[in-house]
This record gives structure tokens, sequence and C-alpha cells, in this order.
């Protein structure tokens, strides 16, 4: 597993926001990430999330866990 965290900034009808979200980076369908969060107010907010939760991820794997990916975690 690769995991990486992406921050896009997001513009439509004059709402302006920023969301990142954390997925496998060798995932050749990256549609169902293992997190995310949307309306970021800034690029710098989104990245500090994405590093956060990134930090708790990659913990949880080093301990053995299986991380979940969003709508994996609601079919269970």
């Amino acid at each position: 597993m690769n995991l990486r965290a992406r921050v896009v900034h997001c513009a439509y009808l004059g709402d302006h926001h920023w969301y990142a979200d954390i997925d496998d980076a060798d995932d050749l369908q990256p549609d169902d990430p293992y997190w995310y969060s949307e309306g970021c107010a800034s690029q710098a907010e989104a990245l500090a999330k994405a590093c956060a939760e990134l930090a708790i991820l990659t913990e949880r794997l080093d301990d053995g866990a299986r991380v979940e990916r969003i709508l994996e975690a609601h079919l269970v």
C-alpha cells in the first residue's frame, strides 16, 4: 500500500473551497478514498487535516490494523 494525500482547489459558480483525500497511489481507480475532507477554507487547512489523518492511518497500518475505504466501511 502506498498512501498519499491529495489537496485540490474547487471553484464552482463562485463557491471556492479546498478538498483533501487519502488514497492508495497504486490504485488504478481512485474513486473510493480511505479518508476525505471537503469544504476547507484554505489549502493550509486541507493539507493540515490530510497530514494529521495520514499519520493516524499510517500508525494503524504499522500496528497491523486493516484500514477501510469510505464506501467499503458502509457496506460492512
